[in-house]
Parts: structure tokens; sequence; C-alpha cells
């Protein structure tokens, strides 16, 4: 397969899931298409005086529920092509795990380490206020989230300035989600995609009979994982597996890549990366030559977690994981993919994988609908449910309850333990919905991307049935 856009690779995805449904093709031809892309160009002073114009996108690709969600990215690299492909992506991603939204993704094209914070805040507050003024955000139209280049701050900046223009509006601070948790943000939202990927590669791991093809043992007790990307993702990945028992042997990132067979303590190496501002030469790691790519190394998982289309054409025969976790957007090509499958090798797909922080934020934004903050209304109720259960058994079995263990057992739970529990039924249910449709469709020449994509396409177009359009 020739060199093709990233768009392309996703609606090369599509057309070959699409093929293997009944769906008619109307229908078809409406879900793959983008609906509406807004181009912006709009000027903003720099802090010596001089005037540059900032370019930028809004992508909405699929209006079949409302609002549609995602993130907006800063970066040198955003173009039309991939908004257009990450609103695609979100549209599938948004049914394939149950969260009723459209696809939507915005860039702005900067390079944010070349301007200042008070730059960035006009920046941000400008796309703001245009996309306020183009009717391409509202709590009930479009709802951006962090991305690539983004975080808290930038989302407070977002949801101050569309207060501003809407102050009589009650629900304005759902226009935006991924915000700072005093100004409506939700606890847990910060490692959630992390923990969602997480949670979709133990379910994965854990299946007795995929492990065996793959010649792994069961669980994720002991398995090698090597990350490409320390940010956000990268970090609670490398967390997450760490603590349920898997070996992280190396980590790559833009200025290097360190490496220690035994695996690397990850709170070591984010804390020297805090420090010096790089994971080079954190404690008990060796640095990787730079002729030697970590994406390379063998492992069990590999854990992609940084841009898309860093698995090619030109690396895919070097490749040596097991397990392939799409933690970043679209990080293998769509021809490399069939090769990996070919081989044997599972790709856990983004369109499912990545999808945790989709998830916490459709909770932010029930919860900022809803005025409540979780747990706020049945904390303590359950508190005292629990204590008088335990009294109980202490009264008909004559063991004493200490306080303190009366204090453990009765725990009431917290916003950030329901936000948890809700992403974990979510993967867990998900994984298994296009793992049995996987086998529907005739494993082992199905793999779990076209699975994924067979089963977004059909819950969407349940939609548009549901309205009585292409029956």
């Amino acid at each position: 397969m020739p060199n093709i856009s990233f768009a392309e690779q996703v609606n090369h995805n599509f057309d070959r899931a699409a093929s293997l449904t009944n769906h008619d093709p109307s229908l078809l031809a409406q879900l793959r298409v983008c609906n509406f892309v807004c181009r912006f160009a709009f000027p903003i002073e720099r802090d010596n005086g001089k005037i540059e114009v900032i370019r930028a996108w809004r992508a909405q690709h699929s209006n079949h529920k409302l609002p549609t969600k995602g993130g907006i990215r800063f970066s040198n690299d955003v173009n039309e092509d991939e908004v257009i492909a990450l609103a695609s992506l979100m549209s599938y991603k948004c049914a394939i795990v149950n969260v009723p939204f459209g696809g939507a993704k915005g860039g702005v094209k900067i390079d944010r380490r070349q301007y200042s914070d008070a730059e960035l805040e006009r920046i941000t507050r400008r796309f703001a206020f245009e996309l306020s003024r183009k009717n391409f955000i509202g709590p009930g139209i479009d709802v951006p989230a962090p991305d690539f280049g983004t975080g808290a701050r930038e989302m407070s900046w977002i949801a101050d300035t569309y207060q501003a223009l809407n102050n009589e509006e009650l629900n304005a601070l759902a226009c935006v989600t991924g915000k700072p948790v005093a100004l409506g943000g939700i606890r847990g939202r910060t490692e959630a995609t992390g923990l969602g990927v997480f949670y979709g590669i133990r379910e994965a791991v854990n299946v007795a009979e995929d492990m065996k093809q793959l010649g792994l043992p069961l669980g994720m007790e002991g398995k090698s994982v090597v990350i490409q990307g320390f940010g956000n993702v990268g970090y609670h990945c490398a967390k997450f597996f760490t603590a349920a028992g898997a070996k992280v042997i190396a980590i790559a990132e833009w200025d290097g890549s360190i490496h220690n067979p035994a695996g690397l303590n990850i709170a070591e190496v984010d804390e020297h990366r805090k420090e010096t501002g790089s994971i080079v030469g954190s404690p008990d790691s060796k640095q990787l030559d730079p002729s030697c790519d970590a994406l390379e190394l063998p492992c069990d998982i590999l854990v992609p977690a940084a841009l898309e289309n860093v698995i090619t054409d030109e690396n895919v025969d070097r490749i040596q994981a097991s397990i392939i976790a799409e933690a970043a957007n679209g990080p293998v090509t769509a021809a490399a993919s069939e090769k990996l499958f070919q081989r044997g090798v599972m790709i856990v797909p983004d369109a499912f994988l990545n999808a945790g922080g989709v998830t916490v934020s459709y909770f932010e934004w029930l919860k900022n609908l809803s005025h409540v903050r979780f747990g706020r209304m049945e904390k303590r109720y359950e508190e005292n449910a629990f204590r008088r259960v335990l009294k109980l058994v202490e009264g008909a079995t004559g063991t004493v309850i200490t306080e303190e263990q009366l204090r453990v057992a009765a725990h009431g739970a917290e916003e950030q333990e329901l936000v948890h529990s809700g992403l974990e039924e979510t993967m867990s249910t998900a994984y298994h919905e296009i793992r049995a449709l996987r086998l529907k469709l005739g494993a082992p020449k199905i793999d779990l991307r076209t699975a994924s994509f067979v089963d977004a396409i059909n819950k969407i177009a349940s939609c548009y049935g549901d309205m009585g359009i292409f029956p």
C-alpha cells in the first residue's frame, strides 16, 4: 500500500469494516464523511508587540449524537487532514465505548514551546472566541477537551471565555472538559487515558485462548513493556502496568530513550524528569544508543503513546512485540497494521484502547450538567449502611471489630473511586464486545481493529435507523 494520508488510513480501515456489514451504501457514505470543518485564521499580539496570524481548525465528523466531542491540540504538525482523521476516530471511539457523543477534533498550528504563557492564553482565548462566534462550542453543541500540547489550564481559559460570552447560560461550564477540579473538573480525569489503556490491556492478557495463541502466560504479571512517549498518557500507562506486576523495560522520548531489562522505577524516572526536564540519566537506567529504536526492542507489550504514524512500512519488519497497545491515535499505519496481523501480532486498536479520556470527559460533562459532585449524595449513607451490617456481624459472631477496621471496611466511595469504577466497567465491557464480534465475523481472519470499526458502524447506523433514516 503506498503512503497515504492519516485521513485516508482511517477511511481505509472504515472501508474494510464496512464491507463486512449489510448497511445501505448511502448510509455508509454518510458515516464515512466529515460533516463540518471550520478553518480559522486570527491575529494575536506577541509579547514584543508584533502581530502574528494563527491558523486553526475544528472538525465535527458526525452529529448523530450531540454534543460532538474531541480534544484540541497545539502542534506545529496540525493540519486539516489530521483534524478530520482524529474527528472521525472520535465518532467511532465514542460508539465503541457506548459514550453518547458525536466525534470532533480541533487543532491550533503552533509550537507551544515558542510562546510565553501570556501568549498561549491570548491564543487559547481567541480560539475559544472564534469557536463561539461560529457556534462550534457549547454544552449541547460541541465540547472540546485537552489533547497533545494542551491541558487543564488551557481548558480553564476556554471555559472562562465561553462563560463571559454566555453569562446567562446555567450549564456554561459543561462547554469543555478536562478542567481543573476547582473549576468544574472531575477527579480521575488526569490519569483517565492511561488508566483506560491499562484496563483494556488487562482484559486482553486475561483471555487464556488469546494468550495461548501468542505464546504468552496469562495475566499482567512479569510481562515486559516498552513505552514510546512519557507524557501524561505514557507516564500513567507505565505507572499502572508496573503496579500490576509488569516490567517497563524501556521508555522512549523525543530527546532520548532509556532501558533496564530488570524494569525501570517509574517514580524515579518521573522525579528525574521533573528535576532535569529529561528522562535521560534516570537512576538505574542506561541510555539507548541513538541508532537503536526503542520501538524495535523485543518485548511482550509495546505501547506507542505519542503521535500517529510511528510504526510504518519502513520499520514494521523490525517490530518484535507480541502485543501492540495503541495508546496514541493512529500510531500504526494501515499497511503496517495488516503486516503485523499477518505475523500474528495482536494490536489492541486506538479506537477502543485510548477511549479512557473521552469516557471520563463524559462523566465530567454529566457532573457539570447535574451541578453535583459524584459521591456527595450517597457516600455517607453507604458508610453508615456498611457500619450497621458490620455491627450486626460483630454481634452475631462475637468478633470485635475495631474502629480502624470499621473505618476501612465501611468506606464510602469518593468521586475518584467512582470515576475509576465507571471507567473500568466501560473498558471491560467494550473489549469483550469487540472480541465477541471478532469471533462472530470469523477470527482469525479478522483483527480487533476491523471488529472495533464494525462495532462502531453498527452502533452509529442504528441511530439513523431509529430516526427512520436509512432503515
